[in-house]
């Protein structure tokens, strides 16, 4: 499926005229940052740069949307060719999917000609605003959660693409499954869920909905206890598994206390083996006041899949440097009251001492066309090749770029100092240091 139309009309039109100025193939760089993190985060968690890389590859204007366009009176027909022949065969660099960023981060530099660049801004930024929101969040969660697992189930409390999206963000940042089935079939992840509220209503009594679950799908299986009485749930429930059952799951009350009394019904029946897993519209912070109860697993939906209050992380498309008539590189950067930007392509490093990050540090490289010297300082380089000559590097994509990206995550977490985990309200722990 093409994603060309995924875009907005102001792209096309830029394009019209920068091919009437005659500056549409003048060689330029365009980078994506974030001015600032979210409100009171320390840091932020990059994702769907893969899913980007796969999206771009399937930017063709096909005759369906190129009829339309005309149809519609978007662009002339010079434009309209153009766009028939449009493929992206520039270079694209960044930050690996996962990693850690901060304020003013050069996550995604897109080189190439004006138009080619310039028409992705859109689709660039849909992705990757959204999924890095979702992995932000979900690294706070898994923080909060110090092990314990944690399962993504907000596929209804957002739009169809944007659960399969979610799910595989928060994958990255360390939840362990997902409920939403395509999510498995595209990218991979684990996929859980047993029966919902509606089932137990379905039967005329508890304990035969138990049974018809516990028969149909094991005694490992979870059964749900919070639909009437949850005390009498929990002994209906190991009387009808035995003490082998697997798990049973609480979705509203007093979480705290329950989970408490729960676990020594349990124990008191010999279920000792049992896990309990918690749902009922849990966050990074009602996670955290449930460290000191015997939860064994969370379920997650609505907070991770809308970025925990922070739906989209702030990211901006800048034209940030283009080529000269004599073929030399020319800085550009915007200047208005607080929203200034840095010009000139760049590059950037994570300085660490003793392995702890201590700051980012981003260096304009001047020369597009040579390789950067490494820089003398002790960290690692933050910037690598994603796309060139508009081939993806394969491991960015599919299933294994979305494992890649979880193992990366996790290695850049650890990096992090000791503060960065809290979930006080504060600033980016690690400074962003141009120079």
């Amino acid at each position: 499926m093409t994603t060309a139309l995924l875009t907005d009309r102001y792209e096309l039109t830029m394009i019209e005229a920068a091919l009437h100025s005659g500056r549409a193939d003048r060689r330029s760089v365009f980078e994506v940052f974030a001015r600032r993190l979210p409100d009171g985060r320390r840091f932020g968690v990059l994702a769907g740069t893969g899913r980007l890389l796969e999206a771009i590859a399937d930017f063709r204007f096909a005759e369906a949307e190129l009829e339309w366009l005309e149809r519609e009176r978007v662009v002339g027909r010079r434009t309209l060719d153009w766009l028939a022949a449009y493929r992206f065969r520039g270079d694209i660099t960044g930050y690996r999917e996962g990693e850690v960023y901060l304020p003013n981060s050069p996550l995604l530099t897109v080189e190439g000609g004006f138009a080619e660049a310039v028409v992705l801004e859109t689709l660039v930024l849909s992705v990757l605003n959204y999924d890095t929101a979702v992995a932000s969040a979900a690294a706070r969660m898994v923080a909060a959660a110090e092990g314990r697992p944690l399962a993504e189930m907000g596929s209804r409390r957002t739009s169809e693409a944007s659960a399969v999206a979610a799910a595989r963000a928060a994958y990255i940042a360390g939840f362990d499954a997902t409920s939403n089935l395509e999510a498995g079939r595209t990218w991979g992840i684990p996929t859980m869920g047993t029966a919902a509220h509606s089932f137990t209503l379905l039967h005329d009594t508890e304990e035969q909905a138990f049974r018809a679950q516990v028969e149909t799908l094991g005694t490992g299986t979870t059964l749900l206890i919070d639909t009437y009485d949850i005390r009498q749930a929990v002994e209906t429930a190991v009387r009808v598994a035995g003490t082998g059952l697997g798990a049973v799951r609480i979705d509203s009350g007093d979480l705290p206390s329950l989970v408490r009394e729960v676990r020594a019904q349990l124990d008191s029946l010999g279920a000792t083996g049992t896990r309990i897993t918690v749902t009922s519209d849990l966050n990074e912070h009602t996670i955290a006041a449930l460290r000191g109860a015997p939860v064994d697993s969370y379920g997650v939906g609505t907070s991770v899949v809308t970025g925990s209050g922070a739906p989209a992380a702030g990211m901006v498309y800048k034209l940030v440097a283009h080529s000269d008539d004599d073929g030399s590189w020319v800085p550009v950067a915007k200047k208005s009251a607080e929203k200034a930007s840095h010009g000139g392509a760049k590059r950037a490093v994570r300085e660490l001492r003793g392995g702890v990050a201590v700051a980012e540090r981003i260096v304009v490289d001047a020369d597009r066309d040579g390789v950067p010297e490494a820089l003398e300082i002790d960290g690692r380089e933050l910037t690598v090749p994603l796309m060139r000559d508009g081939q993806a590097v394969p491991e960015f994509l599919g299933v294994t770029g979305t494992r890649n990206a979880r193992a990366h995550r996790a290695a850049a977490i650890a990096e992090l100092p000791i503060g960065a985990l809290r979930l006080s309200h504060g600033e980016a722990e690690i400074p962003t240091v141009f120079g």
